[in-house]
């Protein structure tokens, strides 16, 4: 799940260096306010990014959609979902490629517990669905696909250098804090990495709010939001993962899977699309720093919560399977 992270990572930052060739020779479009909520492009800048730039960076994903298409005709069912219908020879010749000798031992197991296809999903109680839906809800409520989306607003309006060039170095710092996680996750374990990501991204989100109350150099706020991506990276990113792949019972798993991930998404459309209008708020002498200062703040906030949360109520599950899982959680109903 690290490694996947990882890839997810590397194609980020693949599309930074060719949206950064794209745009070649040109600059970012100037936007002003000509309104409480009305803006418009400097006729006097380069209007180039809004007019032509977008068409030829939407136009080379189809070259990567194209081969996702083709590549994703290979990839294996899952063998947990083959022994669950039946088809238990290919279930073996999938573990076999992944497990080797111990393959037979690992379909014995599964089929102790997918002999029972699916149980009620509160079979194993209340808070191992609260668990799995607020990990999801936390990787999104820190506000880190704000960063990833906006990055070149966000250098560009701190003022220093050239905000591609910028992105493309917080490319390169995400890559390397992944490789945290992959080479820790087994080491450190789970809760560790998510509390310690979690205070890391607090940390530089409170660092970027104070840099817009206090006059201090346009590399403070720059800094902060590197440390601020890099914990995410090396916590909340690849971790969420691993453990909502873990967490779950076998026999409720498939439908709180897939529970989890839409709150994902729910909570990634909801940071997304008011992290512009909280950035963009202005209130008394401190204008539109008011909202630089609010957002990052709320989403230092909010980094601190998930810490408390991790360590309060998520269970370690590193070196644990899924049927020591299924165990764990009916315990605690009992």
């Amino acid at each position: 799940m690290s490694w996947n992270q990882f890839a997810i990572i590397f194609g980020q930052l693949v599309v930074y260096f060719v949206n950064f060739l794209i745009l070649g020779e040109h600059t970012n479009p100037v936007i002003e306010r000509i309104g409480e909520t009305l803006y418009s492009v400097n006729p006097d800048s380069d209007p180039w990014t809004i007019q032509t730039g977008w068409r030829y960076m939407f136009g080379s994903e189809g070259f990567v959609a194209f081969a996702f298409t083709i590549l994703v005709c290979f990839v294996p069912e899952s063998p947990r979902y083959l022994a669950l219908t039946g088809r238990d020879s290919k279930a073996l010749s999938v573990l076999t490629k992944i497990n080797g000798s111990k393959a037979k031992e690992i379909l014995d197991d599964i089929k102790n517990t997918v002999s029972v296809k699916s149980e009620k999903l509160f079979s194993f109680g209340v808070m191992v669905i609260f668990v799995g839906v607020m990990l999801s809800v936390f990787q999104q409520a820190v506000g880190i696909n704000a960063v990833l989306y906006y990055a070149p607003r966000i250098f560009d309006s701190m003022g220093m250098g050239n905000p591609m060039v910028q992105t493309v170095i917080m490319g390169i710092v995400n890559i390397l804090f992944t490789l945290v996680a992959v080479f820790t996750v087994e080491k450190w374990g789970r809760k560790p990495l998510l509390i310690y990501g979690s205070f890391g991204m607090a940390i530089g989100a409170f660092g970027v709010a104070a840099a817009n109350i206090f006059a201090v150099h346009p590399l403070v706020p720059v800094i902060s939001i590197m440390v601020y991506s890099a914990a995410f990276m090396f916590s909340w990113g690849p971790i969420c993962w691993v453990l909502i792949s873990e967490i779950f019972p076998n026999t409720i798993r498939s439908a709180a899977v897939a529970i989890a991930v839409a709150f994902q998404w729910i909570f990634n459309f909801i940071v997304s699309s008011t992290f512009v209008p909280l950035y963009n708020m202005r209130a008394g002498d401190m204008g539109e720093s008011f909202g630089h200062v609010f957002v990052y703040a709320l989403y230092g906030i909010i980094c601190v919560i998930a810490a408390w949360f991790v360590y309060r109520l998520v269970p370690e599950t590193k070196g644990k399977t899924l049927e020591e899982m299924s165990a764990l959680w009916k315990n605690r109903k009992k």
